[in-house]
């Protein structure tokens, strides 16, 4: 190789290092000086529910770190799907942020056709909370344990129901998931929400539901209700003397309500960095923990690639629960 070769190819990987280095460096800049306006927060149910509640204490929170408005926009319809869609299709620069609950994972097989495609249209940013549901009969059903409801249910097939709050929630597709898990079969009892479910069993009309724990807790101390197990991986920290459902004996067995936050797909990897280090520090912090785990909810925060991995899992999963089940939306 000559001289005149050796000269230019140095120049070529000298070209190419100031390149990667400005690049490096434009990301870092973008990064400082990310947020310079307001951000939207979009939550697809309406004011007032869980998923509400914590995407204000996080938009709040992050207004204070930020010194920029984080503004909460419920957009609420077609089961999350008309706010989810209105972030897929914002522009990817980080100032359009989407609260992400169970049904972004569940719609993908619960209705035929979406706007919007769950996984390659969004870049996730964190888990920020799991909230389990706990299994709870009335007290009339002769059944303990998971094993002797498991029992129960196998010697009367089709004869135990379970309500739920809705079709296609979480927790009338935790109780498929025990259907499929289990080999029982139990009958579907759907109603226009938990509130009426919850009366039902109480009063002895219905066998059992997956509730979230801490609107179950209350009737639980009261001895309306017999809890027999939560659904997360871990004990509830509400619960932490109940078992989880793995421990119960169906392994592997776990059906969660829960929060994230997404941005939309092309967002870049830098403001996606930023949010989620400033997101965990909000999740981790003591003010918020307290508040979660006195709803019955456990704190997360994890990294982007973690939380697309959770997401995916998700997919799968209620993809395999919904076919087996032949759930239909309403």
């Amino acid at each position: 190789m000559n001289a005149k070769c050796r000269m230019l190819m140095w120049l070529a990987n000298a070209a190419g290092s100031i390149i990667i280095a400005l690049a490096v460096s434009s990301g870092t800049v973008l990064a400082q000086s990310f947020p310079n306006k307001a951000v939207r927060m979009v939550v697809p149910f309406p004011a007032g529910g869980s998923t509400d509640i914590v995407g204000r204490t996080v938009a709040q929170k992050l207004s204070e770190m930020w010194g920029q408005p984080v503004v909460v926009d419920n957009r609420p319809g077609g089961g999350t799907s008309i706010g989810t869609d209105a972030v897929a299709k914002a522009a990817p620069d980080g100032y359009t942020l989407l609260v992400t609950p169970a049904p972004f994972t569940i719609n993908p097989s619960l209705l035929a056709k979406l706007p919007y495609d769950a996984l390659a249209d969004f870049a996730p940013i964190t888990l920020i909370n799991t909230t389990a549901l706990v299994l709870v009969v009335n007290p009339g059903v002769p059944a303990k344990s998971v094993k002797e409801l498991i029992a129960l249910a196998k010697s009367k097939p089709g004869k135990l129901n379970y309500g739920s709050s809705t079709i296609g929630g979480s927790n009338h597709l935790a109780g498929e998931l025990f259907n499929a898990m289990a080999g029982v079969k139990m009958v579907h009892i759907p109603y226009k929400g938990n509130a009426p479910a919850l009366i039902d069993l109480a009063g002895g009309h219905i066998d059992l539901i997956f509730n979230g724990v801490t609107s179950a807790l209350p009737l639980i101390k009261g001895g309306k209700l017999r809890a027999l197990a939560v659904t997360s991986m871990q004990r509830s920290n509400a619960m932490p003397d109940l078992a989880t459902m793995d421990e119960a004996g169906i392994k592997g067995f776990e059906a969660v309500a829960w929060n994230g936050l997404g941005a939309p797909a092309k967002t870049p990897r830098e403001i996606i960095a930023r949010i989620n280090s400033d997101v965990i520090k909000i999740v981790h912090s003591p003010e918020l923990k307290e508040r979660l785990t006195a709803e019955g909810s456990d704190p997360v925060g994890n990294t982007p690639d973690q939380y697309a991995a959770f997401l995916r899992n998700e997919v799968e999963k209620w993809a395999k629960v919904i076919k087996l089940a032949g759930v239909k939306a309403e």
